[in-house]
């Protein structure tokens, strides 16, 4: 047994203690039990079987305090994550999770509590935002079960709000896609650059920072190819530079068309200076589509004298989707170009593109179907005259054996 029962009076009675060692050795006890089987029966579930399987947990452990385990958490993390996406769970921490638990001691945060907090916050806030707090909420406990100061994360199994579906993608055609470059090209400031950057975005699929993070050596003519290396985003006043979302580096396509915008683009730079960059040297600011009629950035007023609806610039990564998969390109050669991860998530992202693709698979079916059907005919009637013609050999060589 690697505990002890020892008995103790008070003023409303006996009382039991359970006595054992923690796995560092230092001596310590539960006290209060009214009946010695009751602390017997916590010693063998929280004592005996714990040390056994290895999931030991010090009742006081859990005093540790929430602000300081959610430090050490962020700390951790630092190296590994991108800067944006550790300004956004700070901004969760802070607004959402600080004000209610900071000073909390972990070990006395339920499931019942966390599910009542989130479901209140699902009344008022976006599913999206929502589980943001769910996962600042969900590092931090995962994090005390690692080291062991709660035997348990609350935060195992919550019920929680769906994330919005996906809204509905806009294409361009082709033919809207050059008329709004046509018009970029038209603006005051910087009109070949932003013509480029239209026809950059709009036929080869990057997102906005890797627009950004291009460098004059991205650019290979010889092979037709822009090199995706870098990722360029603004994180409050400063600028960082980083790997391309899910540290995808690739290689995408460079139609003629696109290159021929570059060329003056590039002209008098060297290899390692970027490519965009604006009248002040600083990474374009990416354009909002926000209350389109008062808006009168170039992109927005781009798109207005084109006579196309305007549309944020990262939908014209769904335009290249869209051009590339009428072209013919196939669901492997689509999720290398976009950067993803895998081609389930092309797929899942782009499934509308791929609808006529099931118009083909009827129609296939049904063509395979019909020359089966035709070849089971020609089978069964071949085998038919096969049938007949061994029954009239046998009848003959019947009658010739007869005969002689």
């Amino acid at each position: 047994m690697a505990y002890t029962i020892r008995q103790y009076t008070t003023k409303s009675g006996k009382r039991y203690e359970v006595r054992y060692r923690k796995p560092d050795g230092v001596p310590t006890g539960k006290r209060g039990f009214r009946r010695k089987m009751d602390a017997e029966a916590w010693g063998d579930q929280h004592v005996n079987a714990a040390k056994r399987d290895g999931s030991f947990v010090d009742q006081s452990a859990g005093r540790a305090l929430v602000s300081d385990i959610y430090a050490e958490w962020m700390d951790s993390r630092r190296p590994i994550l991108k800067p944006n996406t550790i300004r956004t769970d700070e901004a969760t921490w802070k607004t959402h999770v600080e004000p209610e638990y900071a000073a909390r001691q972990i070990g006395s945060i339920t499931h019942r509590e966390l599910q009542a907090f989130i479901s209140g916050k699902a009344e008022k806030l976006a599913p999206s935002t929502v589980l943001k707090i769910v996962g600042v909420l969900k590092g931090i406990c995962d994090l005390a079960v690692k080291d062991r100061l709660i035997a348990k994360a609350p935060t195992d199994e919550l019920a929680l709000p769906r994330r919005e579906g996906r809204r509905l993608h806009r294409y361009l055609t082709v033919d809207q896609l050059l008329a709004v470059a046509d018009e970029a090209g038209r603006a005051r400031i910087q009109p070949t650059d932003r013509k480029a950057l239209v026809l950059v975005l709009g036929l080869c699929g990057l997102r906005w920072g890797e627009m950004c993070g291009l460098k004059v050596e991205d650019v290979d003519y010889g092979r037709r190819r822009i090199h995706v290396r870098r990722n360029v985003t603004r994180i409050g006043s400063e600028w960082s530079e980083t790997s391309p979302k899910s540290h995808e580096m690739r290689d995408v396509p460079m139609p003629s068309i696109v290159g021929e915008a570059l060329l003056p683009v590039l002209a008098g730079k060297g290899p390692s200076d970027w490519v965009f960059r604006d009248h002040f040297g600083r990474p374009p600011r990416n354009q909002s589509a926000a209350g389109a009629k008062s808006n009168r950035t170039w992109f927005v007023s781009a798109c207005r004298r084109a006579g196309v609806e305007p549309l944020p610039p990262h939908d014209l990564r769904h335009t290249a989707a869209s051009i590339a998969v009428h072209a013919g390109a196939n669901i492997k050669a689509l999720q290398r170009m976009l950067g993803h991860k895998s081609a389930a998530m092309t797929l899942d992202v782009y499934a509308d593109l791929f609808d006529s693709d099931l118009d083909d698979v009827a129609r296939t079916i049904d063509a395979a179907v019909q020359i089966a059907s035709q070849d089971v005919g020609k089978t069964w009637a071949h085998g038919l005259r096969s049938n007949v013609e061994t029954t009239e050999n046998v009848g003959i060589k019947g009658v010739e054996a007869g005969g002689r």
